[in-house]
């Protein structure tokens, strides 16, 4: 009960602590009170939380015992009564010591006065003329259709609702002439300082005088002192108000319009039966002709907007478009609290039963809403405008959609999701393309308010349908949208969408759309892994390259080089060599033909040779030891090797194998993706000795026939190991590829390696040398590394291999070195060596006697 104590009266406090009863009203702070009589309190209703006002009536004090009967009164007639311009009632609580009325939330016109006094003077007028026109609305309608007299017209009983709407209450001596109950007649001085609004026949007579006048003449009365109380807040009454009551004098005219004024003379008339009526003034101030002194509501701007906004749906469309543009050229001249809740809602009405063009409407309801309070916002504008995204109406949603930008701030992620979304994702699949283009662009704005689930999910897949879609723009849009929405998407999903995506665009017919998939892929950078860029997205773009249209193609080599320079700067983060496998540190001494830094190779043949015995070796290290007789070939195409010739550096082209030399197709740097034809030593040097005389290189490379210089590299390097697996064997990814063994292996790798060393080289027209056992030429380092090189920089140099066993037999079965020991292993490598020496020089001996005996 302290609550109430420090915020209500000690009467509701008793009142709940005596009767238990629970009050449908949470009390808050004190507003206003009227002396003793009454006490009003701000209040929120406890069903919904609405905002409400309640009016106390302490039956408990001493000074309120003999007005107990005007506070029943009261409570009786607001019951009875309703009206528009009328306060209206909600609930009460009654008890011995206590009246609690709950109404709308209001405040006194004493207090809204104070509060507007700053107002520009113009639009001051208009808010009181409106005001006082709805009171003699009011009072016309107890007057003529209750037949009944107010008698307590004055500005304690004028309230002001949130919207600055004025509602009539003050219902304490409200009295009906033929009623039994009439209180006016007998207890109309009770009321608080009761003769500041009494006409002149009832301070000479009393109140039962009014029996004899008609029922509105003291009301009409005391409206002409309510217009002169607004107007002069700070000036005294009129002299007409006492004794002898003269009429009023120009003087005393104040602030009261000159439109109004003859009028305001006629409501003070001391002679009651010729005095104005409430309705006299209405039918005046609503005449639209007439003279002078006519036609002040009409006319009052305030006035016209509530008449059409209150027969909105009925009226004409001619009338409509009349108000709405009433309402755009004044938008800023309205009352801020008439705009929040007189125009706005009856705006959003029109719009939720179809009363106007939405196209229209949605633009004057976010332009009014500028100048709703922040806190007031959400409810005035955005809760109106949300429920609109539920219409099947297609102007309507047009109409939202192209208005978003002014309110997507305002909307918080709850909404969007459980209220906007499910209705607006009708529109992807909405038959009109209008309607899809315009729901693709609003995603952009809602999309850092949609869940995960949306995003990663439904969304996409109505973008998925979008991309395929017959208009040329909205395929364009989809494909910004999903680069704009890329970085916000989740890691899985982000790996699987943004390149299939992005490279549909780039296949589009529409040139503007692959310029939208190009910048899709520049946008979103960032969200590929390296690996992606290098084998994904790189490809994708390439293709674009040499596109139909210049601007699709400058666009795409942007791209190309905004990826490059990515890979290019990650290369150079990384080791320059992987770890060795299986902790083996002396990997890299046993390769020979290793690519260091400090072990290049010198000559274009022993390139081949080192990157062929490189080759063997590292397979050689993952295959079984019954595997190791099967053939390698190896060819790797379009490598660059700069080898230091005759003790300076000369580029070396490579020219890769062609289609109709091969026609396998080639596969890149894939296990068994290129196979070399099968050929013999003895065929390559005929074809080499046919092609001399087209040779353009000169001496720079090294003579077939100076066995010193050309073999010494095939002597250095392990011999060729025999294996059974398939092209496709696993763990390797160096574009080896496998066949079966032939009886001359090394005429097949020579075969397969000159496509890599020994393109377009300079050869002697004729071979005249045999080859023959030579003394090892040492390696110069050379500080390029190999560019076709798979390894690392960090394998050693070449290491020499034992001396060649002189006398083996050219058809000595193959041994199988499993089981071998190193030194053993070693042997046999020696001894293979020779007897591929001793078959090279019998193939160049039986060619050259061919010759020979040719010629002769």
């Amino acid at each position: 009960m302290d609550y109430l104590r420090s915020f209500g009266s000690a009467a509701v406090s008793t009142l709940v602590q005596k009767s238990g009863l629970n009050l449908p009203f949470s009390l808050g702070a004190k507003v206003y009170s009227c002396e003793t009589f009454w006490t009003l309190y701000d209040a929120t209703k406890r069903e919904d939380g609405s905002l409400v006002s309640v009016f106390e009536y302490d039956l408990t004090h001493p000074l309120n015992k003999s007005t107990i009967p005007l506070a029943r009164n009261s409570l009786r007639k607001l019951r009875t009564i309703r009206h528009p311009d009328v306060l209206r009632y909600i609930d009460v609580v009654e008890s011995d010591s206590a009246i609690c009325i709950m109404t709308e939330r209001v405040r006194p016109l004493p207090l809204a006065l104070s509060q507007s006094s700053s107002n520009v003077p113009r639009e001051r007028e208009d808010w009181l003329i409106w005001g006082l026109h709805r009171i003699s609305v009011a009072l016309a309608f107890l007057n003529d259709s209750a037949s009944s007299t107010h008698g307590n017209v004055r500005p304690n009983a004028i309230f002001i609702t949130p919207s600055g709407e004025w509602k009539l209450g003050g219902f304490e001596v409200l009295s009906n002439p033929k009623d039994d109950l009439s209180v006016i007649y007998t207890m109309g001085g009770l009321m608080p300082d009761a003769m500041a609004c009494a006409p002149p026949e009832v301070k000479k007579e009393g109140w039962s005088a009014l029996k004899d006048v008609p029922v509105s003449a003291a009301d009409g009365y005391a409206l002409g002192l309510l217009l002169h109380a607004v107007f002069n807040p700070t000036h005294p009454p009129p002299p007409t108000a006492q004794p002898p009551h003269p009429p009023p004098q120009v003087s005393s005219r104040g602030a009261i319009p000159l439109s109004v004024f003859p009028s305001f003379k006629k409501l003070l008339n001391p002679n009651a039966k010729s005095r104005m009526s409430p309705k006299n003034l209405l039918d005046i101030g609503m005449a639209e002709s007439g003279g002078e002194g006519h036609g002040f509501f009409v006319h009052n701007r305030l006035v016209k907007v509530c008449a059409g906004l209150d027969g909105f749906t009925l009226s004409s469309e001619s009338d409509k478009a009349s108000l709405l543009r009433t309402l755009k050229e004044s938008a800023s001249s309205f009352p801020p609290e008439f705009v929040s809740y007189r125009i706005l809602p009856c705006l959003a009405s029109a719009l939720e039963f179809g009363g106007a063009s939405a196209a229209t409407i949605v633009p004057l309801v976010l332009q009014f809403g500028r100048n709703v309070a922040p806190d007031d916002y959400g409810s005035v504008v955005v809760a109106p405008l949300v429920k609109l995204f539920a219409s099947a109406d297609r102007g309507t949603r047009i109409a939202l959609l192209d208005s978003l930008p002014e309110f997507v701030e305002k909307l918080d992620k709850k909404t969007v999701v459980d209220k906007i979304w499910p209705n607006l994702q009708t529109g992807f699949t909405d038959t009109v393309a209008v309607i899809r283009e315009a729901t693709v662009r609003a995603i952009v704005l809602l999309s850092p308010k949609l869940s995960d689930r949306i995003l990663n999910n439904d969304l996409l897949r109505h973008l998925a349908r979008l991309q395929s879609d017959p208009e040329a723009s909205i395929r364009t849009n989809t494909c910004i949208l999903i680069g704009r929405l890329g970085p916000s998407l989740g890691y899985n999903t982000k790996r699987k969408v943004l390149v299939p995506a992005f490279s549909m665009a780039l296949k589009d017919s529409f040139v503007h759309a692959r310029v939208a998939g190009v910048m899709a892929f520049m946008a979103t950078a960032e969200c590929f892994e390296i690996e992606d860029v290098a084998s994904k997205v790189v490809p994708a773009i390439l293709g674009a390259t040499l596109d139909k249209e210049k601007l699709v193609r400058d666009q795409a080599f942007k791209a190309v080089e905004l990826f490059v320079k990515r890979l290019e700067a990650h290369a150079s983060t990384m080791p320059e060599t992987a770890s060795t496998e299986d902790g083996g540190d002396d990997l890299p001494a046993r390769l020979p033909g290793a690519y260091t830094q400090a072990g290049l190779v010198n000559s274009a043949t022993g390139a081949a040779a080192a990157l062929t015995g490189w080759a063997v070796s590292s397979l050689g290290k993952k295959l079984a030891p019954a595997d190791m007789q099967t053939t390698i070939s190896s060819t790797i195409e379009g490598s660059t090797l700069t080898p230091t010739i005759n003790g300076s550096a000369s580029p070396l082209p490579v020219t890769p194998v062609s289609p109709s030399a091969n026609p396998v197709r080639s596969k890149g740097l894939q296990l068994g993706g290129n196979k070399a034809p099968t050929s013999t030593l003895a065929d390559e040097v005929a074809n080499e000795a046919g092609q001399g005389s087209s040779r353009s290189w000169n001496d720079d490379l090294i003579d077939i026939n100076a066995d010193e210089g050309d073999w010494s590299a095939f002597e250095s390097a392990p011999p060729a190991v025999e294996s059974k697996l398939a092209s496709t064997t696993d763990g390797l990814g160096f574009g080896i590829s496998l066949r079966p063994s032939s009886p001359n292996e090394w005429g097949a790798m020579a075969s397969s390696s000159r496509p890599t060393s020994r393109s377009s080289t300079s050869r002697p027209s004729q071979i005249s040398r045999t080859l023959s056992p030579q003394p090892r030429r040492s390696i110069v380092p050379s500080p390029l590394a190999p560019a076709f090189s798979p390894a690392s920089s960090t394998r050693s140099t070449p290491i020499s291999s034992p001396r060649p066993l002189p006398n083996t037999a050219d058809n000595t079965p193959p041994t199988s070195m499993a089981g071998m020991s190193k030194e053993e292993k070693a042997a046999e490598m020696a001894r293979r060596k020779e007897e591929r020496r001793l078959r090279v020089e019998k193939l160049k001996e039986q060619k050259k006697n061919a010759a020979a005996a040719g010629k002769v």
